[in-house]
């Protein structure tokens, strides 16, 4: 699969008073690179996810290096690629980078749950997953 790229600017929003990304910014990106995913390449959004189906993705495992500070202004851009699929867990690499140089990495595990009980659900009980291997 082509990695899936998700350009995010950093905004003032992001920034500690010294005008660089603070870190658990990164991870609000991360996440928001992960939503766009699900909607724009497995075509479940997480609203239809969440208020349609009764799932969740959590995630259970992260794992960040932060390579090179990122500053008001700059552009992002995320690449998300698929390491894994589990019968409930999906195990994703992402890094942000700007003009070639990275400024992160990051090694991410979901777990596919059911709202209802809070357990692991397999990715093929539900139709919306049907043809996930195709997808990614």
């Amino acid at each position: 699969m082509t990695p899936f790229e998700f350009k995010h600017p950093v905004l003032f929003q992001h920034c500690d008073p010294a005008g660089m990304v603070f870190y658990p910014r990164y991870f609000e990106m991360i996440s928001a690179c992960v939503e766009t995913w699900f909607e724009q390449v497995l075509e479940v959004p997480y609203n239809q996810l969440h208020l349609h189906h009764n799932l969740s993705v959590p995630t259970v495992s992260t794992q960040t290096k932060f390579r090179a500070p990122s500053h008001l202004g700059d552009l992002l851009t995320f690449e998300l690629q698929v390491e894994k699929l589990g019968s409930t867990s999906l195990q994703l690499r992402i890094s942000a980078q700007c003009e070639g140089q990275i400024r992160l990495t990051n090694e991410t595990s979901l777990v596919l749950i059911e709202q209802i009980n809070g357990r692991p659900t397999p990715w093929s009980k539900h139709p919306c997953f049907s043809d996930l291997t195709t997808r990614i």
